[in-house]
């Protein structure tokens, strides 16, 4: 392999991204909410030596607007829990890191961070965790919160900044979910359990920490019942679009997936991430910050099919597909090209988005992979055995141990 190798993540979600995905020829909506499903999904995903998939989680039904529900039943409706998802998908994998979104605004941080301190230990060392904030005021009605996310206008949802600045008190809440998850997978040292039946000890107490966190929203005592996550802290990946999002990302991300367009939205989009890098104080050379662009792709061999595919699901849709993403639509080799050429601006890898499953997996796995090896740049074979080591990202020491 020459250069630095490229990184490929998958972003996985019920049918597709494509609304009408569950209307594909090969697609499986009567197998959508059984585990086996996703087990062949995700192994799928192993097979094509993947970094990570990331698996979307709601605390309502989805949407086709972004901040309002709607009663549409044309539509994929419906999910399982992406955690408990994770959590079955970790001992029927053996490398591919594993990575569910949850929900901050409306779930509290001790118990997030124990499940996905569990998740770590169940796979081994390869979970992640994509924090999300509530961005529909609805969802509120679920948990009966006095204070809730605001209402956001149609004219807010064109404009990320609008948006952003609308939730900004969220995302401040969110960013201490973070530190005080954080906290708590370091509240065990390493070394902590003693297990020795010949004297009756089985953990060193001095070694379990009370993070005694006070915050603007939380005060959280700790420790945590979970012995430390195999990995010290499970890779937190977020993703963002403007200013605020960058900056949360700044604060308590591993990973930021950014959703540029072309090559000069990437430069503009890394800019602001440095900006944001700088803004909260980050040293990137002790924590360093991942970079992904997300793509929403449909790939075929034969020049022009994956247009007709798509075309026919946006007739079927009612509606020309739309992203926040960049759309892309053509052949692995294509795609291949577009890859390499945007790795060159200073990104760390791209998460795909299948446009339909399992056909847009299958061409990422055995067309787009074979593709870049045969450029040299993408592995043969996992070289390591953890998320963090997929990325190169080091393990951290636990804030609470001597020298931490």
């Amino acid at each position: 392999m020459t250069g630095s190798p490229l990184h490929l993540a998958l972003a996985l979600d019920g049918a597709g991204w494509h609304p009408a995905a569950w209307r594909a020829e090969d697609a499986r909506p009567r197998d959508m909410f059984s585990a086996a499903y996703w087990a062949d999904l995700v192994a799928e995903a192993e097979r094509g030596l993947l970094d990570f998939v990331t698996f979307e989680d709601t605390l309502g039904l989805q949407s086709a607007a972004f901040h309002l529900p709607d009663d549409r039943t044309d539509q994929v409706r419906g999910s399982l829990d992406a955690v408990l998802l994770a959590a079955h998908l970790a001992p029927l994998t053996t490398h591919i890191g594993l990575v569910p979104t949850t929900n901050v605004t409306h779930t509290e941080p001790f118990h997030l961070a124990i499940g996905i301190a569990t998740l770590d230990h169940a796979g081994k060392g390869r979970a992640g965790w994509r924090p999300q904030i509530s961005s529909r005021a609805a969802d509120a009605s679920h948990f009966g919160r006095r204070r809730t996310t605001p209402q956001l206008t149609d004219d807010d949802v064109r404009d990320p900044e609008l948006i952003a600045k609308r939730l900004r008190p969220l995302f401040a809440e969110g960013a201490e979910v973070v530190e005080v998850a954080r906290r708590i997978w370091d509240s065990w040292e390493d070394d902590a359990e003693i297990r020795d039946t010949a004297t009756g000890r089985f953990i060193d107490r001095d070694k379990l920490h009370h993070i005694d966190f006070d915050g603007t929203y939380f005060s959280v005592k700790g420790p945590s019942i979970t012995p430390r996550p195999p990995q010290g802290r499970p890779l937190v990946v977020s993703l963002a679009h403007a200013s605020t999002p960058y900056e949360f990302a700044a604060r308590g991300s591993d990973l930021v997936l950014v959703t540029p367009h072309d090559r000069a939205g990437i430069a503009a989009i890394l800019a602001q991430v440095d900006d944001a890098v700088e803004r909260t104080g980050r040293d990137v050379r002790d924590r360093p910050l991942r970079t992904f662009a997300d793509l929403l792709v449909f790939l075929d061999e034969e020049p022009g099919a994956a247009a007709r595919r798509k075309a026919r699901l946006d007739n079927l849709a009612g509606a020309e597909l739309a992203s926040d993403a960049r759309i892309f639509v053509g052949t692995p080799g294509d795609l291949a090209d577009l890859l390499l050429d945007w790795s060159t601006v200073g990104l760390d890898g791209f998460r795909l988005r299948p446009g339909t499953l399992p056909h847009d997996l299958a061409a990422i796995t055995r067309g787009l992979v074979p593709e870049l090896q045969r450029r040299g740049a993408f592995r043969t074979a996992y070289d390591a055995t953890t998320l963090r080591g997929h990325l190169g990202l080091p393990r951290p020491n636990s804030l609470y141990a001597q020298g931490g």
